[in-house]
């Protein structure tokens, strides 16, 4: 096919917005799709997530969604091929890959995706992601997977950033304890919102990600009807796995890191067994602002 060939329908979502609309579900697996600024720490979360689902003995497929294709490499220790790239090298005749050519296995054998997307200002990341979504099913690549894992850009206005939520059931928000991620956190808050009016996903929580305190964002959950379901310390032997290009659970056994370890394991737990489906209220910016901001 052409990349022309089979474009999704552009569908109304939510405050009179456009969306490529993808008909290709995923069905039998648990789905989650990771939120944050950018820069927070999505793919670190993710990745380690991942690992955690799949030392509970569930089979996971984890799919970077970020142009950059750096979401899976402490996985696998390297830059995997992005779909769009392996596409291109068929001329965009999907018939000929296999999935080896797209998929490759991480840590524990975590499947691992990058979708890669089209160079800046040339196309849109929504439908990068809704072709990896097709090519995926039609490989059968996703009957056998217990747990699907969406590292999102950072970016609210953009259909990258909204494809993932056609497939989720719960949307995780990583942040820190500072005004920017939170402010970042309140504004993707009220995008999940809106899409959730014609998808199935719902809010799942936030990770509290490289802070020594939590005291301010759980004081915006509080104000907003959000919960915090896990805290990840500002530890520097996380920093160091990313540099060694391994998830925690390959790291030596130093106290720090077995903490962590059990804290992803306990949130892997608590999203496998089910969250509420939250509905936050988020909060206009000048609100935010008198929130968190200082005299």
């Amino acid at each position: 096919m052409s990349p022309k060939d089979n474009i999704p329908d552009l569908v109304g979502d939510g405050e009179g917005s456009l969306q490529v609309h993808d008909d290709a579900r995923i069905e039998g697996a648990k789905v989650f799709s990771v939120y944050g600024k950018g820069g927070i720490g999505k793919s670190t979360t993710s990745s380690n997530l991942s690992a955690a689902f799949s030392m509970l003995g569930k089979r996971v497929l984890q799919i970077g969604c970020d142009p950059k294709h750096d979401s899976t490499f402490t996985l696998t220790g390297s830059l995997v091929p992005t779909v769009i790239d392996t596409l291109k090298e068929v001329d965009f005749h999907a018939e000929e890959l296999r999935p080896e050519d797209f998929v490759h296995e991480g840590f524990n054998g975590v499947k691992c995706v990058e979708a890669g997307g089209p160079p800046a200002g040339t196309g849109c990341g929504g439908y990068v992601v809704g072709q990896t979504v097709k090519l995926l099913k039609q490989h059968h690549m996703l009957e056998d997977t217990d747990v699907v894992i969406f590292d999102v850009l950072g970016d609210v206005v953009c259909g990258g950033f909204a494809a993932p939520l056609q497939h989720a059931d719960r949307a995780l928000i990583v942040t820190a304890n500072d005004f920017d991620s939170i402010y970042a956190m309140n504004r993707i808050i009220a995008a999940v919102q809106a899409k959730s009016k014609n998808y199935k996903v719902r809010l799942a929580g936030c990770v509290a990600n490289r802070s020594r305190e939590t005291d301010e964002v759980d004081r915006y959950c509080k104000t907003v009807g959000f919960n915090r379901v896990a805290h990840m310390p500002d530890l520097d032997a996380i920093r160091r796995s990313r540099l060694k290009k391994k998830t925690l659970f390959e790291m030596p056994d130093d106290e720090e890191i077995v903490q962590v370890r059990k804290e992803y394991i306990r949130l892997a737990e608590t999203l496998w067994n089910g969250t509420e489906p939250l509905a936050p209220a988020p909060l206009p910016d000048r609100d935010i602002f008198e929130l968190l901001g200082f005299d």
